[in-house]
């Protein structure tokens, strides 16, 4: 069966049942409508002063397909195909209404999903009852007109909004916490981790300092003997350099 329903469908189902011997079964799966309110159109109960449409003259079935549905109460009506395509318009929702009659209980309902589920964000209070974002923060940071007499209803209950409505809300939040923890933990393991508090608490002076080269003590000069030296040994004589007289000379004198 096409995924498409044919347009005007109980003007639709009106011709079959007048013009056809098609079962209800089969105008009321083909047309989108229940059992019972073809067998209305019927029995003239329902669809009071509507005009039948020809799916035929329409293109929307062809005499053939009619006359096989109509010889096998098993066969489902085929919607013709269409040879303009028209694309699916998409609607963007809107915010969603609040009778009058419950607009007074839309703060606590505020208050009460602020209390039980700080989880959601404040668009997601906006989309389950219906309020403004100036009205979350007043009642948040308790400067609403009326915050005195406030008291936490669940917005279930008040018929603010469904329960699938907000369990679907709970668990986006409860989702984008968990996502947001993680991308924490993975920023944290890249940092690396700190150093001991022994290591960065030390005084100057104590803690392992790195060891610079020039820092390090110089190697002794080697003596160089030189042209003057050696004239000059030979004028004072070997061993009394710098007033020095080794043992061997003392023991010849």
């Amino acid at each position: 069966m096409s995924r498409h329903k044919p347009l005007m469908p109980k003007a639709t189902a009106v011709w079959l049942v007048e013009n056809t011997s098609l079962s209800f079964e089969q105008i009321a799966e083909f047309c989108g409508l229940h059992v019972l309110e073809v067998k209305g159109i019927a029995d003239g109960d329902v669809a009071h002063g509507i005009k039948g449409l020809d799916p035929i003259s329409s293109g929307q079935l062809t005499r053939e397909e009619i006359k096989k549905a109509e010889e096998d109460p098993d066969h489902r009506l085929v919607l013709a195909e269409s040879k303009v395509d028209i694309p699916e318009v998409k609607t963007k929702p809107g915010p969603r209404y609040t009778p009058v009659s419950r607009r007074q209980d839309r703060p606590n309902a505020v208050l009460w999903l602020l209390r039980n589920h700080p989880e959601l964000k404040d668009s997601q209070v906006m989309r389950l009852v219906g309020t403004t974002k100036p009205t979350i923060a007043a009642i948040r940071d308790r400067t609403h007109w009326n915050s005195n007499n406030l008291t936490p209803q669940d917005p279930v209950a008040l018929g603010l909004c469904s329960q699938v409505d907000l369990d679907a809300e709970v668990k986006k939040g409860a989702l984008r916490l968990e996502r947001e923890k993680n991308e924490q933990r993975k920023k944290l393991e890249k940092a690396g981790t700190l150093l001991p508090t022994a290591e960065t608490t030390l005084p100057p002076g104590l803690g392992p300092q790195p060891i610079v080269e020039d820092m390090l003590p110089e190697p002794p000069a080697q003596r160089v003997e030189t042209a003057a030296d050696a004239e000059r040994e030979e004028v004072i004589g070997p061993g009394e350099r710098g007033g020095e007289i080794t043992a061997e000379e003392q023991r010849s004198r």
